[in-house]
């Protein structure tokens, strides 16, 4: 007698093929040319295989979430669409963050060359040991949250709520839309 298929594990499913997804992807740096950093980002993004770079935010300078005594971040938004799993993103994000110089395993919230998160991936809660998502930090991030809402100012963030009333309850303290970008 056969026996049915046990079902595929989380992590199985998240490596699946799922179609054309809009995954929404936070950068920033604070390190040697943070301004530079960023836009070589935006265009490595773009030529990601299976992936368009459907928009991106404005640069804006934030004071540093972690330890005081480091420079500003330089922090944006991209929205892709792509046919990569989440976890096959998450992957190459951090190739690209590597590329940029970015050591993992330093101070938590220190410095860095570049910094890629996965925020979003389509309406998908994602929990494996690699990977959280929605990002776990993202509802009170105004780092995050005012960049996103360029790119998607109407998004409902999977179990936190529509960004405009997560925009209501995290005031833009500090955060500086850079002139002339956008």
């Amino acid at each position: 007698p056969q026996t049915a298929p046990s079902p595929p594990s989380a992590s199985a499913r998240c490596r699946r093929w799922s179609g054309l997804i809009r995954a929404y992807v936070a950068l920033g740096s604070n390190l040697q040319a943070p301004q530079q950093q960023v836009r070589r980002a935006f265009a490595e993004l773009a030529d990601l295989p299976d992936t368009t770079l459907a928009a991106q935010s404005s640069l804006y300078r934030t004071p540093p979430m972690g330890p005081p005594d480091q420079p500003p971040y330089i922090n944006a938004v991209v929205a892709l669409d792509t046919t990569l799993s989440a976890v096959d993103l998450l992957q190459v994000l951090l190739g690209i963050e590597r590329a940029h110089g970015r050591v993992r395993g330093g101070e938590r919230w220190g410095p860095r060359t570049l910094d890629l998160d996965i925020l979003l991936y389509g309406d998908q809660r994602i929990d494996e040991p690699s990977l959280t998502v929605p990002h776990p930090g993202i509802a009170d991030r105004a780092f995050v949250l005012y960049p996103l809402s360029e790119v998607a100012p109407d998004v409902v963030i999977p179990g936190k709520g529509a960004l405009p009333a997560l925009l209501a309850r995290c005031p833009p303290d500090g955060i500086e839309r850079m002139a002339g970008d956008g």
